[in-house]
């Protein structure tokens, strides 16, 4: 019996095949489901059991097709597996252009280099298939007994060559969900043939090892690997490779991704601690100009008051209306908050005046925000941190307002200090509705344009990492909780 009828028998028993192609197609959609909506309007269970349906009986005919040759069958059978994986994640999935033929093409790189890479696991059985026929020749086997450890042999062994293909399948597919961190962003050309390559070359390297598989010597058809005994551990440890370099091309083009994202959250965030620079020294420049205009006011008023106090008549009534009302005017000027930091009281007045614009009925609580003497974090980190803090919760506010729940729109701030610990927290009311994708730390904005909106927090973040701190969020009975907490000492710029 020599190795290609041996070859030949294994591949022709496929029933043990039946249970790979359900699981592969069971793998499509779990793969696809991590990365895509469901087109169809049914539900999850059925997407999935339509698509492992189909993905089997496509198979299927691929499996039980006979080929002319060698060659037309292994190029027939690639392309087949393209168009099958194509139609599945096309017509079960909806997703950006990008993110489909990456799904397409890393599916089938790791289900045939899996394939691949467990075949080696075949060329054991086909020897262990010459020992029963090597017996049979010595006369241990009788020709029904040989017939019969041949067929339990075969199903064993195909049977357990599916099994790896699944692990393999598995394995790396998790990988590669795992790594793909972003996966509802939109690819770019450059960066879709970056994360291509791997697995095209993964592809074409399977297709030239089927191609040459089976040789001829002397006339005679010879399996590759017994010719070249070497690529028995060689060619699985190639397929290894390139799996693994599907799934480390996925992490480094996320690791990119991140870095720059990072990169332009610091740009962003350095141009808001800039403008808030020269706001606060503006801001304290004509604040400081009120107050001495005020006091000179205020004196001038008293003097003015106390001389026509001093006359009768209705003329001098009417004119300590009009200055009693001018005093008036004049104490609007004040603060409305006072929290010991010019830069903070500032930001809250404005933030103030903004609210009772647009929703009067907001209550703006800053009773407990207090900033004790000794700190040594700057005041313009503090205003990025209640910037972005009193945004994203007066953005909550406003959509709980379009909901008529107004009369319970709220927004508490509290700060105090511990040890050589200084905390800041931020509650306020919204709709309980929260954005929370997998993987990610933060909420995600509401707004539609999520590449410029939602950044707030992690320049908070950004900006509390340079105290050695840390951000904390939590979300119970419609309320919204930030709590920020900065140890009383800065990192030098080398540390950052």
């Amino acid at each position: 019996m020599d190795d290609l009828a041996v070859f030949q028998f294994i591949v022709s028993n496929g029933i043990p095949m039946i249970p790979l192609f359900l699981f592969q197609g069971w793998l499509l959609s779990y793969f696809c489901g991590n990365f895509a909506e469901r087109r169809l309007p049914i539900s999850k269970g059925w997407n999935t059991s339509l698509v492992t349906v189909l993905y089997l009986l496509l198979r299927y005919m691929d499996w039980i097709w006979e080929p002319e040759d060698w060659v037309t069958g292994v190029l027939v059978h690639l392309v087949w597996i393209f168009v099958i994986t194509t139609i599945l994640v096309l017509g079960f999935f909806k997703a950006f252009l990008g993110i489909s033929v990456f799904l397409i093409v890393t599916f089938v790189a790791i289900s045939e280099c899996s394939a691949m890479a467990a075949y080696t696991f075949l060329q054991l059985e086909i020897k262990l298939l010459n020992l029963w026929g090597w017996f049979l020749e010595q006369g241990y086997f009788r020709l029904k007994e040989f017939l019969t450890v041949v067929e339990v042999t075969g199903i064993l062994g195909v049977t357990l060559y599916c099994i790896l293909i699944g692990i393999l399948m598995y394995v790396f597919l998790k990988k590669v969900i795992k790594g793909f961190r972003e996966k509802d962003c939109e690819i770019h050309q450059t960066e879709l043939m970056f994360l291509l390559t791997p697995g095209i070359t993964g592809v074409l390297i399977c297709l030239l090892l089927r191609t040459i598989m089976i040789t001829v010597e002397s006339a005679m058809p010879k399996l590759l690997f017994d010719t070249y005994p070497l690529l028995m551990p060689v060619v699985p440890a190639i397929m290894l490779l390139c799996m693994m370099s599907v799934c480390y091309g996925v992490k480094l083009f996320q690791d990119m991704t991140l870095l720059n994202r990072e990169r332009n959250s610091r740009v962003i965030l350095e141009k808001q601690i800039k403008s808030m620079q020269e706001h606060m020294t503006e801001t304290e420049r004509l604040y400081s100009g009120i107050r001495n205009i005020k006091h000179d006011m205020r004196n001038t008023l008293s003097i003015v008051m106390r001389l026509s106090a001093g006359n009768e008549g209705e003329e001098n009534g009417e004119l300590e209306a009009y200055l009693e009302g001018l005093n008036h005017t004049l104490d609007k000027l004040d603060f409305h908050y006072r929290t010991g930091n010019a830069v903070v009281d500032a930001l809250l007045n404005m933030k103030y005046y903004e609210i009772q614009c647009e929703m009067p009925e907001l209550n703006l609580d800053a009773e407990e925000l207090v900033f004790p003497a000794g700190l040594v974090i700057q005041s313009y980190d503090y205003g990025v941190i209640l910037g972005n803090a009193l945004d994203n919760a007066i953005e909550a506010c406003k959509r709980l307002s379009t909901q008529g729940l107004k009369e319970k729109l709220f927004i508490r701030l509290s700060a105090f200090q511990k040890g050589n610990q200084f905390f800041m927290e931020v509650a306020n009311s919204f709709d309980g509705k929260i954005l929370l994708k997998k993987d990610k730390e933060f909420p995600e904005t509401h707004k539609e344009d999520k590449k410029l909106h939602g950044m707030g927090l992690y320049h908070i973040k950004s900006t509390v990492e340079k105290y050695y701190g840390a951000v904390e969020w939590s979300a119970a009975d419609k309320v919204f909780t930030l709590t920020v907490m900065m140890q009383n000492e800065r990192r030098n710029e080398n540390e950052l």
